[in-house]
């Protein structure tokens, strides 16, 4: 393996560009050595030689979108980004992780939030307290909540949204 010499690779890929064979086998042959080097930074041992030969035929393939007016180095180097991303998203392992169907949902209530909370829900009215309990604590549906408590769904709606933006002011 040569090593490699960024300062010549503007000139052989402009003359590459233009048909000059020696001048490409020359940057490709050089272009080589830097690309090993980045890969082996980057991936394992295995995976360098595949990632290089992806990016040379990638550089060969998109040639035509350099423009000989930029310095090749950085658009190498975009070139040989992208083609680690790409081998970065097609190794990249997913596991799949069965859950217990038997798994309880353990709940810890710190006791001081409960009796927080019961102080809390004395200061509004005891409608919006034992609405705000079912709908919110005990997690109830609204069409649940107005058949216990026999009000409208629009009047339990209408008293959680009440009471919630009180509960809201007194903790404020």
């Amino acid at each position: 393996m040569s090593t490699y010499n960024s300062s010549n690779w503007d000139e052989w890929i402009r003359s590459a560009l233009s048909g000059n064979k020696s001048d490409y086998q020359k940057l490709l042959t050089n272009v080589r050595g830097w690309l090993i080097a980045y890969y082996r930074k980057r991936v394992a041992e295995g995976a360098v030689e595949d990632l290089v030969q992806d990016t040379l035929l990638a550089v060969h393939n998109k040639r035509h979108t350099y423009d000989p007016k930029q310095p090749f180095g950085p658009w190498l180097a975009a070139v040989a980004r992208y083609r680690l991303i790409d081998f970065y998203r097609a190794n990249a392992k997913h596991t799949h992780v069965e859950l217990d169907e038997d798994l309880e949902e353990t709940k810890t209530v710190d006791p001081t939030v409960s009796m927080d909370l019961k102080k809390l829900l004395q200061q509004i009215s005891p409608k919006q307290a034992k609405v705000i309990e079912l709908l919110k604590l005990r997690e109830m549906s609204v069409q649940e909540v107005s058949a216990q408590t026999g009000y409208s769904q629009s009047a339990v709606k209408v008293m959680a949204h009440r009471g919630l933006k009180k509960l809201q002011a007194l903790v404020q």
